[in-house]
């Protein structure tokens, strides 16, 4: 309002001679408005800013966690937040050192602050349903850890990123679920679409959502802008869409029937950041599962970004945490186009085996 008033007045004197007795008493006032306007109605966005210069992130291990207000909240604060959550999704930016750093952290305080009566389990992205025996053979010890890594088909990161997760839950005698859908049906999926679940035997059907495709409001869209970078077909776009559902189906699945097997478990999730951020993706398909549920989800969100974030308000997740942003992977742009090209051969050549998956 007061910078209002100051425009108006502005306006009136605009014509007069700038120092003519009449015009100077009135620079003043003018002045003392946009003043007084600078003070008053200074945005809490200008306060929230001074966060990206504060944070030091000296190396590539440091975070630093935000609420959704995007203010600094320490570790110790955040697990005594969600002591009574059912259900807490971690998203990644995979291969992150930052964020695999919080997983560990945060895991290891939820689980000193639950009763010794009270379950907990480790819900992975990172495995699938149809490794969930070699994880548990590998938890009782049947089995060492190459074994693991090979038979369960684990990420190439997993030694650096995921091995101390494990071993936690190991160590602890906590459940760890292989929450994913098995990636040859996800592939088989982006290429032949909802026709493909007809060419699938009872025991390969039972390793994905029983409603795979069920949709998710407002998510496909936000598909479609992350995949901006690929273009393809329609029918190919949606396809991959299909198969994005199934996955995120599936892991929601995967942790209703765990919180179904423990009713009084704290399940923590690691995902990528895609499928929980703005509580869409796997969020939002166990909201729909199981409404009663109390889910937290925690976001990565680069330096870089933080000012883009803070412009658009309140945060649609419960928190934030600010990490560096990694190295570019693709400088040449000769060397990113034949990279992709060669993985999309070497997809092409194991979606051959998706006319015939029994």
């Amino acid at each position: 309002m007061l910078l209002k008033v100051g425009f108006m007045l502005l306006k009136i004197i605009e014509n007069a001679p700038l120092y003519s007795a009449r015009v100077l008493p009135w620079l003043s006032v003018i002045g003392l408005l946009f003043s007084l306007s600078a003070c008053s109605v200074k945005p809490v966005e200008t306060e929230k800013a001074q966060v990206a210069s504060s944070v030091n992130l000296l190396t590539a291990y440091d975070y630093q966690l935000l609420d959704n207000q995007y203010q600094t909240v320490s570790l110790p604060a955040v697990a005594s937040q969600l002591k009574d959550a059912d259900v807490i999704f971690i998203g990644e930016y995979h291969g992150n050192h930052a964020s695999h750093l919080l997983q560990m952290q945060l895991f290891a305080l939820l689980h000193q602050q639950r009763e010794h009566w009270q379950p907990m389990a480790l819900s992975l992205e990172m495995f699938e349903r149809d490794q969930q025996a070699v994880i548990e053979r590998y938890l009782s010890s049947e089995i060492g850890e190459r074994y693991l890594i090979e038979q369960a088909n684990a990420w190439d990161n997993y030694k650096a990123s995921y091995r101390p997760l494990v071993e936690y839950a190991k160590q602890h005698d906590i459940a760890v679920v292989a929450a994913n859908a098995p990636a040859d049906i996800v592939r088989c999926i982006g290429k032949q679409g909802r026709a493909y679940l007809n060419v699938l035997g009872s025991q390969q059907r039972k390793l994905i959502a029983q409603d795979s495709f069920a949709d998710i409001t407002g998510y496909q869209t936000q598909f479609i802008a992350k995949m901006g970078g690929h273009p393809m077909p329609a029918r190919a776009l949606n396809n991959t869409y299909l198969a994005q559902l199934t996955r995120d189906n599936t892991m929601a699945e995967s942790i209703n029937q765990k919180m179904a097997l423990q009713p009084d478990s704290q399940i923590i999730h690691l995902n990528g950041s895609f499928h929980s951020q703005d509580g869409l993706g796997t969020v939002a398909a166990l909201k729909r599962l199981n409404p009663a549920l109390k889910l937290v989800v925690i976001t990565p969100v680069y330096r870089t970004d933080l000012m883009e974030k803070v412009n658009n308000g309140q945060g649609k997740d419960t928190f934030y945490y600010l990490i560096q942003a990694q190295p570019q992977e693709f400088v040449d742009a000769d060397y990113r186009k034949a990279t992709y090209q060669k993985m999309f051969a070497k997809a092409g050549e194991k979606a051959k085996s998706c006319e015939n998956p029994n």
